[in-house]
């Protein structure tokens, strides 16, 4: 298991309109190349995002399915991470005096990684969370500053 940790000068609310929003996933997920479909009950549990991953012309077609959903606060993802295995994620904030802490914990649930050793493990997917977690903040960031000038 992975675990990150990210401070965002957003509120949870922001924070969780990037997160939601299964169209922006391509834009902070690493790896993730391409939006092709979201589920219009996406992220309440069931829903779906259909994504691509890798670069042209090696794509490969995949999903990602929402497990469990509070809104503002959590958000659980299974992930399909062929042909590496599945794996799940989770979302987690809490409100601080200026803005979000957010906690990011992944873990394989089958395939190859999911035989490594835990620290193993963590050395391949804490770089990679801590890259989304920078992208996620950036986008946060700017819905908060998008938001600000609207009113």
């Amino acid at each position: 298991m992975s675990e990150n940790e990210c401070l965002i000068e957003a509120s949870p609310e922001d924070v969780f309109a990037v997160l939601i929003d299964g169209w922006s996933y391509a834009a902070w997920v690493v790896g993730a190349s391409r939006i092709r479909e979201v589920d219009p009950s996406f992220p309440e549990p069931g829903g779906r995002i259909h994504h691509s991953v890798g670069a042209w012309p090696l794509l490969v077609d995949d999903t990602t399915t929402s497990l469990e959903y509070e809104p503002g606060r959590r958000l659980r993802l299974s992930l399909r991470v062929w042909p590496a295995g599945h794996g799940e994620v989770e979302f987690r904030a809490d409100e601080t005096p200026d803005g979000c802490r957010l906690v990011m914990t992944e873990k394989a649930v089958s395939g190859p990684v999911a035989l490594l050793p835990a620290a193993v493990a963590d050395l391949m997917l804490h770089p990679r969370n801590a890259e989304a977690l920078r992208r996620l903040k950036l986008l946060a960031e700017g819905h908060r500053r998008m938001d600000r000038r609207s009113t």
